[in-house]
């Protein structure tokens, strides 16, 4: 008598029924081996596709209705002044270039992964430079050069913008030199993004080291959670130690592999979209021309309204003095994301 092979019968149909879930754009998980056999993928793999579809388990999938299509980093840089509004040294105590070098090798790093996730974003970084040593200035075009993305340097010049600063600050004190050079760099940062940038942009100060997965993470949880709330958001990379000292009420989010809160309160370094730029643009401006207490106030006028959201646990280092509430990030390994960031 013949035998029917019913294996190969079941394994025919299996692969059938596989192209048309995908063709129909659904997802089967096969939970018996731990695989999702429409993406090829494990199940603690990224499942998410980017553009189209967010997938956390067990919680489904979220339609992206908000597809991210480009994203420019302002790198705002400066090697020659160590702390802005204090003398204590960081965690190290190298000089401030060190911390300069790193913080660009962690965010070119973490891009080429977010590249490698999202081929179809347009990735762009632009440095706006202060006054660092010629020295420094080669080591920054080095890093960008074999980064392979497009890229440009951008030397402030502190003239075009210090005749337009309040040279008295809200506690009534004189504003000091390193405190006008930054603002005037957030200043020539924003006209930057409001003039070259027409999606998202990420504001970053030359002293955050970022985890690789950070800039991947970011873009995912603003197409997640952007779509299901309808509306376009602000974040804020850093879990900074100040935001436990106060008992806030908060919204959660949940994220590709982060949970995300909201907060009411951040520092110069977030991410945005140039709609927000847009919409708020005197408010971000004045905090280029007079300078508040704290100094970020414009910035969570902002919070009030739009949605701010910060990753537990951390996804970049601060890297300020080890007492500095502003700075290192609780539960993580500061030494490791140190140490993995040398090699630039």
């Amino acid at each position: 008598m013949k035998k029917i092979n019913t294996h190969s019968r079941k394994n025919f149909f299996k692969k059938i029924f596989i192209k048309i879930c995908r063709i129909l754009g659904y997802e089967i998980i096969d939970q018996s081996n731990f695989y999702v056999p429409t993406q090829e993928k494990s199940l603690n793999s990224n499942l998410n596709v980017q553009g189209k579809k967010s997938i956390t388990l067990p919680l489904g999938e979220v339609k992206i209705s908000r597809k991210v299509e480009n994203l420019t980093v302002i790198f705002r840089s400066c090697t020659n002044v160590n702390m802005l509004t204090q003398n204590k040294k960081r965690l190290f105590e190298k000089e401030k270039s060190e911390y300069t070098f790193r913080s660009l090798n962690s965010i070119i790093t973490s891009l080429k992964l977010a590249q490698s996730n999202s081929p179809k974003i347009k990735f762009n970084i632009i440095i706006v430079d202060y006054n660092s040593k010629s020295e420094d200035l080669d080591q920054m075009k080095k890093q960008l050069k074999k980064s392979n993305f497009e890229n440009s340097i951008v030397s402030l010049n502190l003239n075009e913008f210090v005749a337009g600063i309040n040279k008295t600050n809200s506690k009534n004190e004189e504003v000091t030199k390193n405190q006008m050079s930054n603002m005037a760099n957030i200043h020539k940062s924003l006209l930057i993004a409001k003039k070259q940038c027409k999606d998202l942009i990420y504001f970053v100060e030359d002293d955050y080291l970022h985890q690789i997965d950070a800039i991947s993470e970011m873009l995912s949880v603003y197409e997640r959670v952007s779509s299901q709330i309808n509306k376009e958001l602000i974040l804020c990379p850093a879990d900074y130690p100040y935001l436990y000292t106060k008992l806030d009420s908060t919204n959660i989010f949940l994220g590709s592999n982060k949970h995300w809160r909201r907060v009411n309160e951040t520092l110069c370094t977030f991410l945005t979209s140039s709609k927000i730029i847009e919409k708020y643009w005197e408010k971000f401006v004045s905090m280029c021309i007079f300078e508040n207490y704290p100094f970020e106030k414009p910035l969570h006028d902002i919070y009030e309204i739009e949605y701010c959201l910060s990753p537990i646990p951390s996804l970049a280092l601060h890297f300020t003095n080890i007492n500095s509430i502003f700075g290192l990030s609780p539960n993580l390994d500061w030494k490791k994301i140190w140490d993995e960031n040398g090699n630039y």
